[in-house]
């Protein structure tokens, strides 16, 4: 592992400042250096003002604030000298390739014989960078493209040239894979690299073409949005969200870096539209509003693309994206409306574009589609949605309408451009053959294993597979993962197929967005309206029982989650012996915002962990706190490392930094405890009863006449509080987990049987957002 102990980041404007910060977050010590402002009392104002900066932005650069304490504030007149002690240098000032080499020419000066440099441009090739520069500077320098925000986007563009030292290549790539979390991408040093190359034709043609066709900026977002895999921002979404005022800056830059002959030209400069609406400073979501807004009812507008006008967003119900869901990407291009014609426009013309380019701007089409997916967040490459549509079709489609055919299309002849073959995938190079997609060491997906395997068991919900080296993995398949009976059916499935098989532990783990944003609470709603309520006991202590077979399993279970673990999707990680989670993984116990509490076995686990976190004994009433706040305020952590602060995460439990490599820690961790593994001790609890209870009351009367808490959160907090403090008991009397759970059925049973709680379930069903009734 190539550990980074220092790092210099020399530019703390918004780009810098946020790399700073995922290095900090990576453990890494920072020297984030600027400029000394004139006049400035303080000569390192700029960096300390960015540094409080990072602790206030929303969606935080950092991990948990502590982490602030890793970047050290400087300027470079003074501080420079201090990049011989450094690692590594990046660079991240102003797009000025004079500014720049001045720079370089300062740090060559002091940085240590195996210091390297990097530049975070996205415009300025390396070779006019490093012209003029003593070789050994140039052997240790190589653009590290980051994306914004850094500690979010997983794609990292690396662009080397033939004088660039390997070791050097491959100390970057392995810290910034294994501790940044960054997918590496090696691209040519070319114009907007990859990901901005075609990110940016592919937005302003799609602007371009709505301006032509007249297409509203609704149908423009409605077609070119999940129909192609793009996220639900669609094209113009995405402009407000990166901001309007970029896009010219941009497109200037392009025009001026690549030839005349070169498509992107084709499409001439930025629309007037786009500079009127800077100047009057729409500019997106950082300004007044950009092609969307919100009008003072807080209700959304969009900009009419032919008047200049605001009128009330609608949701366009198109022919076009119907047909899309029954006959998939080329029905939606082929279809006869406008709304057709424009996603034909925009998708022929951006895939034809992706297909030219490779062997420009990378080698081969994977690194091209991974870099669309991980900049801009496609579910797809375009070589991939190529294949959506054919390669033979979608060659004759361009031929028909008298366009040049790109080369690898030639090649291909008809050709799939990816294929798999014995579990193996592969993709078409441009000498003709097909090569395999080859990952990192230590790298293990799911997606690979499942094109090599059958699964052990699978119902409609959830799947066992065998991971190999004799570990299981039960991998959650219910839309967002939601937890029902057929979850709970496989995970015993599982707890009775790993012992007759010799396996040695099971894995929890899955590659969608989101580990699991709770239980299925539709048959709650159906339950608690029907007011059946043995069945809904019955349901609760199936789930109990379960997540209690699999705390005291024979074997190993490591939870691996990443994104959303919610409700019980929290709970099931807090029944396992260990935990690899993913750095952003957001936990939380937020069953208060559907009008219940945690009900299978929540309340008792986090109880738990605060009781045995209360090192220096104050009696029962400290754990029993901690534990109504967490739960009755449903926090939910930003990061992994904030997972700890609120006890779903143990300081033991081993936080990945790179998604890509939680399955294989995961994996790793139960073969390292299956040689040691024994039956967690269950706990005892000695809690206030009813003394607790009434103190805790009187916090949620308080709340209540505050205006904090809504009537009916105070009554589920005071079920929330009637559990948690142990219901008709006392500290001398000692409780078990039997016990806990039983408060935990008894409180749901109640609250199902109010109005408001019925409520809340079906307000949540409906807008997908809590109600505070």
């Amino acid at each position: 592992m190539a550990n980074f102990k220092r790092v210099a980041v020399i530019g703390a404007g918004v780009m810098g400042a946020g790399i700073a910060a995922h290095l900090a977050n990576a453990g890494v010590q920072v020297l984030l250096l600027d400029i000394v402002p004139n006049d400035a009392a303080d000569r390192n104002q700029i960096a300390k003002d960015a540094i409080a900066k990072l602790l206030k932005t929303n969606p935080a650069p950092l991990m948990h604030k502590r982490f602030a304490k890793n970047i050290t504030p400087g300027n470079i007149a003074d501080d420079l000298p201090q990049v011989k002690e450094c690692d590594w240098v990046i660079e991240a000032i102003i797009e000025r390739l004079d500014i720049k080499q001045d720079l370089y020419h300062k740090i060559a000066q002091y940085r240590g014989k195996d210091t390297i440099v990097s530049s975070n441009t996205s415009t300025l090739p390396l070779a006019a960078l490093t012209k003029g520069l003593p070789e050994d500077f140039t052997r240790h320098f190589l653009i590290t493209h980051f994306f914004n925000p850094p500690r979010y986007m997983r794609l990292l563009e690396l662009v080397t040239s033939n004088t660039t030292d390997q070791n050097v290549i491959n100390r970057i790539t392995t810290f910034c894979d294994e501790q940044l979390g960054k997918n590496v991408i090696p691209c040519h040093d070319t114009p907007g690299f990859i990901a901005n190359r075609l990110g940016t034709y592919w937005l302003h043609a799609a602007t371009v073409y709505a301006l032509e066709q007249k297409v509203d900026v609704e149908t423009a977002d409605a077609v070119l949005g999940k129909p192609t895999g793009v996220p639900k921002t669609g094209v113009f979404g995405l402009l407000d969200l990166v901001g309007l005022d970029l896009m010219p800056h941009v497109l200037s830059s392009m025009r001026d870096a690549l030839p005349a002959e070169d498509a992107f030209q084709a499409l001439g400069p930025a629309p007037a539209l786009l500079q009127d609406m800077i100047e009057e400073g729409f500019t997106g979501r950082k300004g007044k509003g950009g092609f969307y807004r919100l009008n003072k009812a807080k209700k959304k507008e969009a900009k009419d693309l032919q008047t200049g006008l605001y009128a009330l967003a609608k949701r366009p119900s198109l022919e076009a994206v119907k047909a899309a869901k029954k006959g998939g990407l080329r029905a939606l291009v082929t279809h006869k409306s406008p709304a057709g014609e424009y996603a034909w426009a925009v998708l022929s013309n951006t895939l034809a574009y992706a297909a030219h380019l490779v062997g420009e701007i990378a080698d081969d089409i994977e690194a091209i589609d991974r870099a669309m997916r991980l900049g801009y967040n496609w579910k797809f490459g375009p070589l991939e949605l190529i294949d959506q549509l054919g390669t033979s079709w979608f060659t004759g489609q361009l031929q028909a309408a008298g366009k040049p055919v790109p080369e690898l299309l030639k090649i291909a002849a008809g050709r799939p451009l990816y294929q798999t073959e014995n579990g193996v995938k592969y993709y078409l190079g441009l000498d003709g053959t097909y090569h395999p997609i080859t990952r990192a060491p230590g790298v293990l997906l799911l997606e690979d294993i499942k094109r090599q395997s059958t699964p052990i068991a699978k119902n409609i919900s959830a799947t066992l597979w065998d991971i190999g080296d004799d570990v299981a993995c039960l991998e959650f398949t219910s839309k967002m993962n939601a937890l029902d009976p057929f979850t709970l059916s496989m995970m015993r499935r599982a707890l009775k197929e790993i012992p007759k098989r010799n396996i040695k532990g099971l894995v929890i783990y899955n590659e969608s967005s989101n580990f699991s944003v709770g239980a299925n609470i539709v048959m709650l709603l159906v339950t608690a309206t029907l007011r059946l309520f043995p069945l809904i006991r019955l349901i609760l202590r199936h789930g109990q029982s379960t997540f209690q077979e699999l705390k005291y399993a024979p074997f190993p279970v490591v939870g691996a989650p990443a994104g959303m673990a919610l409700g019980g999707g929290c709970e099931v990680l807090l029944h396992c012996h260990h935990l690899t989670p993913h750095a952003e993984t957001y936990m939380g116990l937020v069953e208060t915002g559907v009008g219940i509490i945690p009900g299978w076995g929540g309340c008792k686990e986090l109880l738990a962990r605060a009781q045995a976190h209360n090192k220096v004994p104050h009696g029962p009433m400290p754990p029993v706190a901690k534990s109504f706040e967490t739960i009755a305020t449903a926090q939910v952590d930003k990061s992994a490392f904030e997972g700890r602060d609120l006890l779903f995460i143990r300081a033991e439990d081993e936080i990945i930094m790179n998604r890509d490599r939680v399955l294989a820690a995961a994996k790793q961790a139960v073969l390292t405890r299956a040689k040691q593994h024994t039956v967690p001790e269950a706990p005892t609890f000695n809690l206030p009863g009813p003394t607790g209870f009434t103190a805790l009351q009187l916090a949620i009367n308080d709340f209540r006449k505050k205006g904090v808490a809504t009537p009916h959160d105070a009554v589920v907090a005071t079920e929330l509080a009637r559990t948690l403090s142990g219901g008709k008991t006392d500290m001398t009397q000692e409780l078990t987990e039997a016990d806990i759970l039983r408060l935990e059925r008894n409180a749901i049973a109640k609250l199902c049987g109010t109005k408001g709680t019925r409520a809340r379930i079906k307000h949540i069903l409906k807008t997908g957002k809590p109600l505070r009734n």
